[in-house]
Protein backbone atom coordinates (compact mmCIF):
# COMPACT_ATOMS: atom_id res chain seq x y z
CA UNK A 1 0.00 0.00 0.00
CA UNK A 2 3.40 2.46 0.59
CA UNK A 3 4.05 2.36 -2.44
CA UNK A 4 0.95 2.85 -4.43
CA UNK A 5 0.29 5.73 -2.01
CA UNK A 6 3.70 7.11 -2.81
CA UNK A 7 2.89 6.75 -6.84
CA UNK A 8 -0.31 8.89 -5.96
CA UNK A 9 1.42 11.36 -4.24
CA UNK A 10 4.20 11.78 -6.60
CA UNK A 11 1.39 12.29 -9.53
CA UNK A 12 0.08 15.28 -7.10
CA UNK A 13 3.55 16.83 -6.94
CA UNK A 14 3.90 16.14 -10.47
CA UNK A 15 0.62 17.91 -11.35
CA UNK A 16 1.08 20.70 -8.45
CA UNK A 17 4.64 21.56 -11.02
CA UNK A 18 2.47 21.44 -14.10
CA UNK A 19 0.30 24.16 -13.26
CA UNK A 20 2.90 25.94 -11.09
CA UNK A 21 0.35 25.35 -8.22
CA UNK A 22 2.63 25.97 -4.95
CA UNK A 23 2.11 24.39 -1.84
CA UNK A 24 -1.03 22.81 -2.87
CA UNK A 25 -2.85 26.18 -4.21
CA UNK A 26 -2.76 26.65 -7.43
CA UNK A 27 -2.64 30.70 -8.49
CA UNK A 28 -3.20 32.48 -11.93
CA UNK A 29 -5.36 32.21 -14.57
CA UNK A 30 -3.56 30.07 -16.66
CA UNK A 31 -3.59 27.30 -13.75
CA UNK A 32 -7.25 27.82 -12.86
CA UNK A 33 -8.26 27.69 -16.70
CA UNK A 34 -6.50 24.21 -16.92
CA UNK A 35 -7.76 23.06 -13.78
CA UNK A 36 -11.25 23.92 -14.53
CA UNK A 37 -11.44 22.28 -18.07
CA UNK A 38 -10.43 19.13 -16.81
CA UNK A 39 -12.66 19.29 -14.36
CA UNK A 40 -15.83 20.06 -16.21
CA UNK A 41 -15.61 17.42 -18.65
CA UNK A 42 -18.46 15.79 -19.21
CA UNK A 43 -16.89 12.31 -18.60
CA UNK A 44 -15.53 13.15 -15.45
CA UNK A 45 -19.15 14.35 -13.98
CA UNK A 46 -22.37 13.32 -13.00
CA UNK A 47 -25.64 14.44 -13.77
CA UNK A 48 -25.92 17.81 -12.98
CA UNK A 49 -28.62 20.86 -13.38
CA UNK A 50 -28.45 23.54 -16.37
CA UNK A 51 -30.71 26.19 -15.05
CA UNK A 52 -31.26 29.22 -16.82
CA UNK A 53 -29.55 32.11 -15.84
CA UNK A 54 -30.60 34.78 -18.23
CA UNK A 55 -34.29 35.54 -17.21
CA UNK A 56 -34.73 38.95 -17.05
CA UNK A 57 -31.39 40.15 -16.53
CA UNK A 58 -30.69 43.35 -18.60
CA UNK A 59 -30.95 42.75 -21.79
CA UNK A 60 -30.06 45.37 -25.07
CA UNK A 61 -30.20 45.61 -28.56
CA UNK A 62 -28.72 48.32 -31.08
CA UNK A 63 -31.52 49.38 -33.85
CA UNK A 64 -34.67 47.68 -32.10
CA UNK A 65 -37.19 47.41 -28.96
CA UNK A 66 -37.55 44.40 -27.49
CA UNK A 67 -34.75 43.26 -26.37
CA UNK A 68 -36.16 42.15 -23.00
CA UNK A 69 -39.10 39.98 -24.80
CA UNK A 70 -36.03 37.65 -25.26
CA UNK A 71 -35.34 36.56 -22.21
CA UNK A 72 -38.97 36.70 -20.31
CA UNK A 73 -40.10 33.80 -19.44
CA UNK A 74 -43.04 33.65 -21.90
CA UNK A 75 -41.27 32.32 -24.75
CA UNK A 76 -44.87 33.52 -27.30
CA UNK A 77 -42.74 36.34 -26.84
CA UNK A 78 -39.21 37.24 -28.84
CA UNK A 79 -36.72 39.84 -30.00
CA UNK A 80 -37.63 40.89 -33.28
CA UNK A 81 -35.20 42.58 -35.08
CA UNK A 82 -33.57 43.16 -38.59
CA UNK A 83 -30.29 41.88 -39.90
CA UNK A 84 -27.13 43.93 -38.77
CA UNK A 85 -28.31 43.55 -35.46
CA UNK A 86 -27.55 42.77 -31.15
CA UNK A 87 -28.85 40.99 -28.74
CA UNK A 88 -26.61 41.25 -25.86
CA UNK A 89 -27.17 40.34 -22.20
CA UNK A 90 -25.76 41.92 -18.55
CA UNK A 91 -24.85 38.56 -16.81
CA UNK A 92 -22.55 40.56 -14.10
CA UNK A 93 -25.69 40.19 -11.17
CA UNK A 94 -25.19 36.08 -11.82
CA UNK A 95 -22.60 34.27 -9.58
CA UNK A 96 -19.60 34.06 -11.45
CA UNK A 97 -19.53 30.11 -9.92
CA UNK A 98 -22.76 30.13 -12.32
CA UNK A 99 -21.37 31.52 -15.66
CA UNK A 100 -17.93 29.71 -15.85
CA UNK A 101 -19.68 27.84 -18.89
CA UNK A 102 -22.49 28.27 -20.11
CA UNK A 103 -24.65 26.91 -22.76
CA UNK A 104 -26.09 29.85 -25.00
CA UNK A 105 -29.54 28.80 -26.73
CA UNK A 106 -31.82 30.45 -29.34
CA UNK A 107 -35.12 29.33 -30.61
CA UNK A 108 -37.47 30.07 -33.38
CA UNK A 109 -40.11 28.47 -34.38
CA UNK A 110 -39.54 27.68 -37.81
CA UNK A 111 -39.51 23.68 -39.59
CA UNK A 112 -36.10 22.47 -37.91
CA UNK A 113 -33.92 22.00 -41.43
CA UNK A 114 -34.41 22.85 -45.06
CA UNK A 115 -35.33 19.53 -45.27
CA UNK A 116 -38.86 17.28 -46.58
CA UNK A 117 -41.99 18.91 -48.30
CA UNK A 118 -43.30 20.92 -45.93
CA UNK A 119 -39.97 23.64 -45.33
CA UNK A 120 -40.96 26.35 -43.47
CA UNK A 121 -38.79 29.37 -42.85
CA UNK A 122 -38.85 32.34 -41.38
CA UNK A 123 -37.07 35.39 -39.29
CA UNK A 124 -33.91 32.37 -38.83
CA UNK A 125 -30.08 33.79 -38.21
CA UNK A 126 -28.26 32.84 -40.75
CA UNK A 127 -25.09 34.43 -39.84
CA UNK A 128 -24.21 35.25 -36.67
CA UNK A 129 -21.43 35.07 -34.00
CA UNK A 130 -21.50 34.69 -30.28
CA UNK A 131 -19.74 37.32 -28.17
CA UNK A 132 -17.71 37.59 -24.50
CA UNK A 133 -17.25 40.80 -23.06
CA UNK A 134 -15.01 41.43 -19.61
CA UNK A 135 -16.54 44.83 -19.09
CA UNK A 136 -18.21 46.14 -15.34
CA UNK A 137 -22.17 45.37 -15.88
CA UNK A 138 -24.35 48.42 -15.54
CA UNK A 139 -23.39 49.88 -19.12
CA UNK A 140 -23.71 48.32 -22.07
CA UNK A 141 -20.15 48.03 -23.39
CA UNK A 142 -19.13 49.46 -27.12
CA UNK A 143 -15.85 47.97 -27.32
CA UNK A 144 -14.20 45.00 -25.95
CA UNK A 145 -16.36 41.64 -27.24
CA UNK A 146 -14.34 38.97 -28.21
CA UNK A 147 -15.70 36.33 -30.69
CA UNK A 148 -15.69 33.08 -29.37
CA UNK A 149 -18.35 31.44 -31.80
CA UNK A 150 -19.12 32.25 -35.31
CA UNK A 151 -21.68 30.73 -37.95
CA UNK A 152 -22.04 30.97 -41.50
CA UNK A 153 -25.04 29.83 -43.87
CA UNK A 154 -26.96 28.31 -40.66
CA UNK A 155 -30.36 26.38 -41.87
CA UNK A 156 -31.80 25.18 -38.41
CA UNK A 157 -34.72 27.15 -36.36
CA UNK A 158 -32.75 26.35 -33.40
CA UNK A 159 -29.19 25.94 -32.31
CA UNK A 160 -27.17 26.14 -29.03
CA UNK A 161 -23.67 26.44 -28.49
CA UNK A 162 -21.32 25.80 -25.22
CA UNK A 163 -19.38 28.83 -24.37
CA UNK A 164 -16.60 29.76 -22.24
CA UNK A 165 -16.92 32.68 -19.79
CA UNK A 166 -14.51 32.41 -16.88
CA UNK A 167 -13.94 36.08 -15.93
CA UNK A 168 -16.73 37.64 -18.73
CA UNK A 169 -19.52 39.37 -17.69
CA UNK A 170 -21.35 39.86 -21.06
CA UNK A 171 -22.78 37.77 -23.83
CA UNK A 172 -24.22 38.76 -26.82
CA UNK A 173 -25.73 37.54 -30.48
CA UNK A 174 -24.98 39.65 -33.03
CA UNK A 175 -26.68 38.48 -36.73
CA UNK A 176 -25.74 39.62 -39.54
CA UNK A 177 -27.98 38.13 -41.75
CA UNK A 178 -31.47 36.27 -41.19
CA UNK A 179 -34.13 34.77 -43.39
CA UNK A 180 -35.73 37.61 -45.06
CA UNK A 181 -33.63 40.41 -43.25
CA UNK A 182 -35.64 39.62 -40.07
CA UNK A 183 -35.05 38.28 -36.36
CA UNK A 184 -37.38 36.83 -34.36
CA UNK A 185 -35.89 34.38 -31.66
CA UNK A 186 -35.73 34.02 -28.19
CA UNK A 187 -32.04 33.33 -26.55
CA UNK A 188 -31.51 31.45 -23.10
CA UNK A 189 -28.20 31.41 -21.04
CA UNK A 190 -27.77 28.15 -19.06
CA UNK A 191 -25.44 27.30 -16.44
CA UNK A 192 -23.18 24.61 -17.65
CA UNK A 193 -20.38 25.28 -15.38
CA UNK A 194 -20.76 21.29 -13.81
CA UNK A 195 -21.11 19.37 -17.53
CA UNK A 196 -23.85 19.65 -20.24
CA UNK A 197 -26.62 17.41 -18.77
CA UNK A 198 -29.86 18.83 -18.63
CA UNK A 199 -29.70 19.52 -22.17
CA UNK A 200 -32.19 17.90 -24.92
CA UNK A 201 -33.56 17.94 -28.85
CA UNK A 202 -36.68 15.95 -29.90
CA UNK A 203 -35.97 14.39 -33.23
CA UNK A 204 -39.20 13.71 -35.22
CA UNK A 205 -42.05 14.45 -37.90
CA UNK A 206 -44.71 17.14 -37.47
CA UNK A 207 -45.77 15.57 -34.47
CA UNK A 208 -43.09 16.46 -33.11
CA UNK A 209 -42.62 19.67 -34.80
CA UNK A 210 -46.64 20.65 -33.76
CA UNK A 211 -45.39 19.49 -30.35
CA UNK A 212 -42.08 19.97 -28.42
CA UNK A 213 -41.61 23.85 -29.37
CA UNK A 214 -42.02 25.96 -26.56
CA UNK A 215 -43.82 28.99 -27.51
CA UNK A 216 -47.71 27.87 -27.76
CA UNK A 217 -48.47 26.82 -24.20
CA UNK A 218 -46.63 25.18 -21.40
CA UNK A 219 -43.31 23.88 -22.89
CA UNK A 220 -41.15 20.97 -21.78
CA UNK A 221 -38.91 22.56 -20.34
CA UNK A 222 -41.61 24.40 -18.01
CA UNK A 223 -43.62 21.15 -17.33
CA UNK A 224 -40.22 19.89 -15.93
CA UNK A 225 -39.65 23.03 -13.23
CA UNK A 226 -43.04 22.54 -12.07
CA UNK A 227 -41.81 18.84 -10.81
CA UNK A 228 -39.16 19.97 -9.61
CA UNK A 229 -37.57 23.74 -9.67
CA UNK A 230 -33.85 22.72 -9.52
CA UNK A 231 -34.24 21.84 -13.18
CA UNK A 232 -34.91 23.88 -16.85
CA UNK A 233 -33.72 22.05 -19.54
CA UNK A 234 -32.39 23.46 -22.77
CA UNK A 235 -35.50 22.05 -25.12
CA UNK A 236 -34.70 22.40 -28.98
CA UNK A 237 -37.53 21.13 -30.96
CA UNK A 238 -35.80 19.22 -34.51
CA UNK A 239 -39.10 18.31 -35.61
CA UNK A 240 -39.93 18.46 -39.22
CA UNK A 241 -43.20 18.06 -41.01
CA UNK A 242 -43.75 14.88 -43.34
CA UNK A 243 -40.37 12.97 -42.97
CA UNK A 244 -39.79 9.42 -42.07
CA UNK A 245 -36.56 7.33 -40.21
CA UNK A 246 -34.77 7.05 -43.54
CA UNK A 247 -34.59 11.31 -43.60
CA UNK A 248 -33.54 10.51 -39.88
CA UNK A 249 -30.98 7.82 -40.82
CA UNK A 250 -29.71 10.48 -43.82
CA UNK A 251 -29.07 13.61 -41.92
CA UNK A 252 -28.93 12.57 -37.93
CA UNK A 253 -25.00 12.74 -38.37
CA UNK A 254 -25.23 16.08 -39.39
CA UNK A 255 -27.42 17.46 -36.87
CA UNK A 256 -25.28 15.86 -34.06
CA UNK A 257 -22.01 17.89 -35.01
CA UNK A 258 -21.30 20.28 -32.74
CA UNK A 259 -23.98 20.45 -30.89
CA UNK A 260 -23.63 19.56 -27.00
CA UNK A 261 -27.03 18.60 -25.78
CA UNK A 262 -27.15 15.26 -24.04
CA UNK A 263 -30.08 13.60 -24.71
CA UNK A 264 -31.39 13.43 -28.15
CA UNK A 265 -34.93 11.49 -28.78
CA UNK A 266 -36.06 10.24 -32.35
CA UNK A 267 -39.36 9.99 -32.65
CA UNK A 268 -40.21 8.38 -36.25
CA UNK A 269 -42.68 6.14 -37.36
CA UNK A 270 -46.24 7.61 -38.51
CA UNK A 271 -44.88 8.57 -41.40
CA UNK A 272 -43.12 5.28 -41.99
CA UNK A 273 -46.27 3.38 -41.34
CA UNK A 274 -48.85 5.63 -43.34
CA UNK A 275 -50.53 2.97 -46.06
CA UNK A 276 -47.48 0.77 -45.18
CA UNK A 277 -47.74 -2.15 -42.67
CA UNK A 278 -44.73 -3.84 -44.59
CA UNK A 279 -42.07 -1.58 -43.60
CA UNK A 280 -41.40 -2.23 -40.23
CA UNK A 281 -37.83 -3.87 -40.92
CA UNK A 282 -36.62 -0.94 -42.58
CA UNK A 283 -37.66 1.30 -39.92
CA UNK A 284 -36.33 -1.01 -37.57
CA UNK A 285 -32.51 -0.63 -39.24
CA UNK A 286 -33.02 3.48 -39.67
CA UNK A 287 -33.64 3.56 -35.97
CA UNK A 288 -31.07 1.47 -35.28
CA UNK A 289 -28.42 3.16 -37.29
CA UNK A 290 -29.82 6.46 -35.63
CA UNK A 291 -29.20 4.89 -32.17
CA UNK A 292 -25.82 3.60 -32.89
CA UNK A 293 -24.99 7.43 -34.21
CA UNK A 294 -26.51 9.17 -30.91
CA UNK A 295 -24.28 6.80 -28.86
CA UNK A 296 -21.15 6.91 -30.98
CA UNK A 297 -21.51 10.93 -30.26
CA UNK A 298 -21.30 10.15 -26.43
CA UNK A 299 -24.90 10.96 -26.09
CA UNK A 300 -28.01 9.07 -24.91
CA UNK A 301 -30.76 7.97 -27.07
CA UNK A 302 -34.41 8.68 -26.28
CA UNK A 303 -37.11 6.42 -27.75
CA UNK A 304 -40.43 6.64 -27.71
CA UNK A 305 -43.54 4.85 -28.73
CA UNK A 306 -44.89 5.94 -32.08
CA UNK A 307 -48.95 7.56 -31.33
CA UNK A 308 -51.53 5.43 -31.61
CA UNK A 309 -54.05 6.85 -34.25
CA UNK A 310 -57.60 6.65 -35.56
CA UNK A 311 -56.93 7.53 -38.85
CA UNK A 312 -57.30 3.65 -40.92
CA UNK A 313 -54.84 4.46 -42.97
CA UNK A 314 -52.20 4.51 -39.69
CA UNK A 315 -53.59 3.09 -36.98
CA UNK A 316 -53.77 -0.73 -37.62
CA UNK A 317 -49.93 -0.39 -39.00
CA UNK A 318 -48.68 1.13 -36.09
CA UNK A 319 -48.41 -2.15 -33.99
CA UNK A 320 -45.85 -3.79 -36.37
CA UNK A 321 -43.77 -0.59 -35.86
CA UNK A 322 -44.07 -0.15 -32.38
CA UNK A 323 -42.70 -3.90 -32.12
CA UNK A 324 -39.29 -3.08 -33.40
CA UNK A 325 -39.16 -0.26 -30.87
CA UNK A 326 -39.94 -3.08 -28.05
CA UNK A 327 -37.17 -4.75 -29.86
CA UNK A 328 -34.82 -2.20 -29.87
CA UNK A 329 -35.83 -1.99 -26.22
CA UNK A 330 -34.30 -4.93 -25.66
CA UNK A 331 -31.35 -4.98 -27.27
CA UNK A 332 -29.75 -1.81 -26.06
CA UNK A 333 -31.15 -1.90 -22.51
CA UNK A 334 -29.99 0.41 -20.64
CA UNK A 335 -28.21 2.41 -23.01
CA UNK A 336 -31.11 4.34 -24.24
CA UNK A 337 -34.09 5.73 -22.40
CA UNK A 338 -37.81 4.80 -22.71
CA UNK A 339 -39.40 7.67 -23.95
CA UNK A 340 -43.28 8.28 -23.40
CA UNK A 341 -45.78 5.77 -24.52
CA UNK A 342 -47.97 7.70 -27.01
CA UNK A 343 -49.22 4.34 -28.13
CA UNK A 344 -51.48 3.96 -25.07
CA UNK A 345 -51.84 7.66 -24.29
CA UNK A 346 -53.90 8.31 -27.44
CA UNK A 347 -55.50 4.87 -27.11
CA UNK A 348 -56.83 6.25 -23.94
CA UNK A 349 -57.49 9.79 -25.03
CA UNK A 350 -58.36 9.96 -28.35
CA UNK A 351 -59.95 13.17 -27.11
CA UNK A 352 -56.45 14.62 -27.82
CA UNK A 353 -56.39 13.69 -31.56
CA UNK A 354 -57.43 16.13 -34.64
CA UNK A 355 -59.69 15.62 -37.47
CA UNK A 356 -57.07 13.72 -39.45
CA UNK A 357 -57.04 11.22 -36.59
CA UNK A 358 -53.13 11.59 -36.81
CA UNK A 359 -52.00 15.00 -35.63
CA UNK A 360 -52.84 15.91 -31.76
CA UNK A 361 -54.96 18.77 -31.55
CA UNK A 362 -53.57 21.49 -29.11
CA UNK A 363 -55.05 19.95 -26.14
CA UNK A 364 -53.72 16.56 -27.51
CA UNK A 365 -49.91 18.10 -27.69
CA UNK A 366 -49.92 19.66 -24.25
CA UNK A 367 -51.08 16.09 -22.89
CA UNK A 368 -48.06 15.10 -24.94
CA UNK A 369 -45.38 17.65 -23.04
CA UNK A 370 -46.81 16.96 -19.97
CA UNK A 371 -46.05 13.65 -20.50
CA UNK A 372 -42.76 13.81 -21.78
CA UNK A 373 -41.59 15.91 -18.43
CA UNK A 374 -43.47 12.98 -16.23
CA UNK A 375 -41.98 10.51 -18.16
CA UNK A 376 -38.84 11.88 -18.06
CA UNK A 377 -38.85 13.07 -15.00
CA UNK A 378 -38.96 9.54 -13.85
CA UNK A 379 -36.76 7.95 -15.91
CA UNK A 380 -33.92 9.89 -15.51
CA UNK A 381 -34.44 13.27 -13.19
CA UNK A 382 -35.15 10.46 -10.35
CA UNK A 383 -32.74 8.44 -11.41
CA UNK A 384 -29.95 10.51 -10.88
CA UNK A 385 -30.98 11.90 -8.06
CA UNK A 386 -31.25 8.21 -6.33
CA UNK A 387 -28.11 7.78 -7.62
CA UNK A 388 -26.48 10.76 -6.46
CA UNK A 389 -27.58 10.29 -2.59
CA UNK A 390 -26.36 6.46 -2.73
CA UNK A 391 -22.82 6.98 -3.75
CA UNK A 392 -20.23 6.16 -1.57
CA UNK A 393 -17.75 9.72 -0.75
CA UNK A 394 -14.60 9.34 -2.40
CA UNK A 395 -16.07 6.16 -4.27
CA UNK A 396 -14.61 7.39 -7.92
CA UNK A 397 -14.23 4.37 -9.60
CA UNK A 398 -18.17 2.80 -9.10
CA UNK A 399 -16.93 -0.01 -7.34
CA UNK A 400 -19.32 0.79 -4.40
CA UNK A 401 -16.60 1.66 -1.86
CA UNK A 402 -13.54 3.77 -1.23
CA UNK A 403 -9.76 2.21 -0.63
CA UNK A 404 -6.63 2.86 -2.41
CA UNK A 405 -7.79 1.68 -6.04
CA UNK A 406 -9.77 5.33 -5.61
CA UNK A 407 -7.01 7.78 -5.11
CA UNK A 408 -4.88 5.57 -7.76
CA UNK A 409 -7.96 6.20 -10.21
CA UNK A 410 -7.95 9.58 -9.31
CA UNK A 411 -4.06 10.34 -9.81
CA UNK A 412 -4.49 8.90 -12.98
CA UNK A 413 -7.08 11.32 -14.24
CA UNK A 414 -5.27 14.69 -12.49
CA UNK A 415 -2.61 13.23 -14.91
CA UNK A 416 -4.93 13.34 -17.67
CA UNK A 417 -4.37 9.88 -18.69
CA UNK A 418 -6.22 9.07 -21.52
CA UNK A 419 -7.67 5.50 -20.40
CA UNK A 420 -8.75 6.79 -17.25
CA UNK A 421 -12.20 8.32 -16.21
CA UNK A 422 -14.11 9.11 -13.20
CA UNK A 423 -17.09 7.04 -12.72
CA UNK A 424 -18.55 8.82 -9.91
CA UNK A 425 -17.13 12.54 -10.47
CA UNK A 426 -19.23 13.95 -7.43
CA UNK A 427 -17.89 10.86 -4.89
CA UNK A 428 -14.36 12.68 -5.63
CA UNK A 429 -15.00 15.88 -4.51
CA UNK A 430 -13.86 15.89 -1.05
CA UNK A 431 -13.69 19.66 -0.14
CA UNK A 432 -17.22 20.21 -1.67
CA UNK A 433 -15.95 23.18 -3.84
CA UNK A 434 -17.74 21.61 -7.19
CA UNK A 435 -14.41 20.59 -8.78
CA UNK A 436 -11.83 17.89 -8.67
CA UNK A 437 -8.06 19.00 -7.69
CA UNK A 438 -4.84 17.81 -5.90
CA UNK A 439 -6.87 19.37 -3.17
CA UNK A 440 -9.14 16.06 -3.01
CA UNK A 441 -6.29 14.01 -3.63
CA UNK A 442 -4.98 15.02 -0.31
CA UNK A 443 -7.77 14.41 1.77
CA UNK A 444 -8.73 11.36 0.25
CA UNK A 445 -4.45 9.83 1.21
CA UNK A 446 -5.33 11.37 4.36
CA UNK A 447 -8.25 9.50 4.98
CA UNK A 448 -6.71 5.92 4.01
CA UNK A 449 -3.54 6.32 5.74
CA UNK A 450 -5.58 7.59 9.10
Amino acid sequence: MKKLITSVVTAAMVMNTFFAVPSMAYEGKEANTALSEITSSDTAQAFSANPIISRGVPAYSGKSDGASFANDEFYYTSWRATAEDYLAYDLSKAPAGERKRVIAVWYNNSSYDDLGMYVSRNEEPEDYTIEVNKADGGTYPESGWETVEEVTGNTYSTRQHLIEMDGYNWIRMKVTKATGGNININFDIHDATGGVSDSWIFFGDSITAGGMGNAYGTGYATYVNRLDDRYFPVQQNGGIGGITSRDGKENIDRWLSGNPAKYVSIAYGTNDCWGNPNNAETYYANTKYMIEAILKAGKVPVLPKIPYSTNPDVGPNTGYYNAMIDKLYDEYGDSIIHGPDFDEYFRENTWGLSSDGVHPNSEGYDGMRQLWAETMYANVYSKATSEANTSVKGDVNGDGGFNVADMVTLGKWLLASSDTVLADWKAGDLCEDGRIDTYDLVIMRKLITE
